[in-house]
């Protein structure tokens, strides 16, 4: 079963299996055990040391993934002394003189997704907790503001220079070429992140929904942010602090400042090495665990000093943060360790080889080739930097960078997009999972209220793909891409709108 099809059947179980039941734990765990029984021929010992020891026990006891987890503890506990300490219901209040109709919070959510662009995580969090009373009390529901959190994670980390996703593609870039400057010059190709910003702002500015999420919008609307009976999130606790807006931008911006610092230190910045190869040599994990611990240990300082909350209450943080976390944590650990099976499996082989035999006969095809290829490896595996790693030095080994023609650099790019476009629909996704957690929403529901916008996106950039690979030429591409988004998104308003006027 080695570096065949059969390498992709465990997390297409479980992914196949959470959508039918609506249950990511134990879907994700049967993807686990089938992923075992494959590697180990059947065999019931070897089994269960493929899913424990060499799965779950090696993927919990990895420095980066130990990193990530410890990273999501701090924000949680930041994000319990924010609610705690009244920030986040003073920000609310301020908000909601503010900010007063669903597409104001719907832009609100945007923006602040756009500006919070250093790491996905980081993203997923942050803006959940500052945006949900505001869409609460808008109306927005939870699966909504899910889409929205999730659209502005990936898709604009892997467009922002200075980001630990750009980091992770320099990393993947072969001997001899600046990861970073590669990075930057495939920007104006990454139709697919570009593209679901005008998808949102579209959705978002004509207020118009189609699929699963027009069902939760219009239950929002009638009070029920959630739709999905027995998946409501408990209201949160009155604050027992009397911040002010201050408590809760402050430690955002302390977030901000510390995460970059720590990715740059973490890089050599403060030994000598230029702004640029710090962050391209940056290691994520610990960057980010330095500046979340950083920011939360200045966050407690000030909240004490200012008397936003007694100690006794500061404390009582640490535990409830790490409580909140947990849900995401296991989903967390187990989409990990069913990759894990995956990647012993030899699915990166498979997949590569699929790559390298269509290469020479499909050439100015070849970038909506890789953008489909990456799509499904990184749906099907819930990883975009694994994703990165598999196809973008398989598509380098095809073209020269040097040889006076942009399609090398489009089909990196179109490996950049079709990972986060994987990364975006999957239920077994980091990101994705993240996201929920941000929105406080059911992972379920967000992944199925997603994916039609997701594959939408996906539609229109794989033709402009096409269109890319004859004409390679950014802007003409993007511009055709931008056209056909709008136009398609009209089509669907003017569509629904007759359908609804004859129910």
């Amino acid at each position: 079963m080695y570096a065949t099809f059969w390498a992709l059947v465990p997390p297409l179980i479980a992914i196949v299996l959470a959508l039918i039941t609506k249950e990511a734990y134990s879907s994700l765990f049967i993807g686990i055990v089938v992923g075992g029984l494959f590697f180990a021929g059947g065999n019931f010992e070897g089994t269960m040391n493929h899913i424990f020891k060499d799965g779950l026990i090696a993927q919990l006891s990895d420095p980066y993934n130990v990193g990530i987890l410890i990273f999501l503890v701090f924000l949680g506990i930041m994000v319990c002394l924010m609610n705690k300490g009244g920030g986040s219901a003073a920000f609310g209040k301020w908000a909601s003189t503010h900010v007063k109709t669903k597409v104001g919070a719907g832009l609100a959510t945007i923006v602040l997704g756009c500006l919070i662009f250093i790491d996905d995580y980081f993203n997923c969090l942050t803006v959940g907790s500052v945006m949900r009373p505001v869409t609460d009390r808008t109306k927005i529901s939870r699966s909504k503001l899910a889409y929205l959190i999730d659209s502005t994670a990936a898709p604009i980390c892997i467009i922002a220079p200075i980001s630990s996703w750009a980091a992770a593609v320099a990393g993947f870039a072969p001997e001899g070429t600046n990861g970073l400057t590669l990075f930057i010059q495939a920007i104006p190709y990454n139709y697919y992140a570009l593209l679901t910003i005008v998808m949102m702002l579209c959705l978002t500015l004509f207020k118009m929904d189609y699929g699963p999420m027009a069902v939760h919008e219009a239950n929002a609307e009638k009070g029920d942010l959630f739709t999905v009976p027995g998946k409501e999130y408990k209201e949160e606790e009155a604050p027992k602090g009397k911040g002010k807006v201050i408590d809760l931008v402050l430690p955002i911006i302390l977030l901000i400042v510390g995460c970059v610092l720590g990715m740059l230190y973490s890089g050599g910045f403060f030994e000598g090495t230029s702004f640029g190869e710090a962050f391209a040599n940056s290691d994520a994990s610990v960057g980010l665990v330095l500046g979340s611990f950083g920011a939360l240990v200045l966050t407690l300082v000030i909240y004490l000093l200012r008397r936003v909350l007694p100690f006794k209450d500061c404390m009582a943080c640490i535990v409830e943060g790490f409580k909140a976390m947990v849900p995401a944590i296991t989903i967390l650990a187990l989409a990990w360790t069913l990759k894990g099976m995956t990647d012993s499996l030899g699915a990166a082989e498979y997949v590569a080889g699929l790559v390298d035999k269509s290469a020479s006969s499909l050439l100015n095809f070849l970038p909506a080739v890789v953008f489909v290829i990456a799509c499904f490896l990184a749906f099907a595996t819930g990883t975009s930097w694994g994703t990165f790693g598999i196809l973008i030095p398989i598509t380098l080994k095809v073209f020269s960078l040097g040889d006076g023609s942009p399609l090398g650099l489009i089909c990196v790019s179109a490996c950049m997009a079709g990972a986060v476009c994987g990364d975006h629909c999957s239920p077994i996704s980091d990101t994705t999972i993240m996201s929920s957690a941000g929105a406080q929403c059911d992972h379920i529901a967000h992944v199925s209220t997603q994916l039609p916008y997701a594959l939408t996106v996906a539609g229109v950039s794989f033709i402009t793909y096409l269109i890319a690979g004859f004409v390679q030429n950014a802007v003409v591409s993007l511009l055709i891409g931008t056209v056909m988004m709008v136009a398609l998104f009209f089509f669907l308003h003017y569509s629904l709108g007759k359908k609804t006027a004859r129910s």
